[in-house]
C-alpha cells in the first residue's frame, strides 16, 4: 500500500486542467494495487488528484483544514465537487481549528506529510511567497522530512492572471 499526498496550484487555467489530469493518472499508474490518496480536496490540483485517485481505484483520505472551512473558503463553483469528494472518502479528518487561516493550512499540509510515502506537487516551480501554508512551501517542508516529491508542471499548463 502506497499513501501519496497532493499539493497543488488552485488556479490552474481551464486548459491546464486537462493536462494536469493526464499526468496526475500517469504518476499514479505504478500505484494502483494499493494506493491512498491524501488531499485537501481544494480546488484545482487537490481535486483533480482526489478524482484521479479515486478513478485508480484507490482510497481517498480528506484533510479539512479548519470547522468552517466547507462554510467560509469553499467557493459555489466548487461546492459540488467537494462535497461529492468528501462522500466519496474512506476517512475524512476536520483539524481542529475553528478558522481557515495560514496556521490552519500549515497544520493541514503537516498532516499530509505524515502520513505520506510520497508527495505529489502539481507545481509550477517557483519559490515560496512568504505567505506559508502554499504549494512551494510544501515542497520545502517535505524534502526537508525526506519525503520524495514527483512534481508534475506538463507542457502547456499555466496559472491564472
Amino acid at each position: 500500500m502506497t499513501t501519496i499526498a497532493v499539493t497543488g496550484h488552485m488556479d490552474l487555467t481551464d486548459a491546464s486542467v486537462p493536462l494536469v489530469r493526464a499526468a496526475l493518472a500517469e504518476t499514479l499508474a505504478p500505484h494502483t494495487g494499493g494506493l491512498v490518496g491524501v488531499s485537501c480536496i481544494a480546488k484545482g490540483s487537490d481535486s483533480l488528484f482526489a478524482e484521479a485517485v479515486l478513478e485508480a481505484g484507490g482510497r481517498l483520505v480528506v484533510v479539512i483544514p479548519s470547522r468552517d472551512y466547507r462554510e467560509r473558503k469553499v467557493r459555489p463553483d466548487h461546492a459540488e465537487t467537494f462535497d461529492r469528494l468528501v462522500k466519496a472518502a474512506d476517512e475524512v479528518v476536520v483539524l481542529p481549528h475553528e478558522t481557515a487561516n495560514r496556521q490552519a493550512y500549515e497544520a493541514a499540509n503537516s498532516v499530509l506529510l505524515e502520513r505520506a510515502d510520497r508527495l505529489v506537487a502539481v507545481w509550477n516551480g517557483e519559490p515560496p511567497t512568504g505567505k506559508g501554508g502554499g504549494t512551494a512551501d510544501t515542497v520545502l517542508e517535505a524534502r526537508t522530512a525526506g519525503v520524495p516529491v514527483d512534481r508534475i508542471w506538463p507542457d502547456g499548463a499555466a496559472r491564472r492572471g
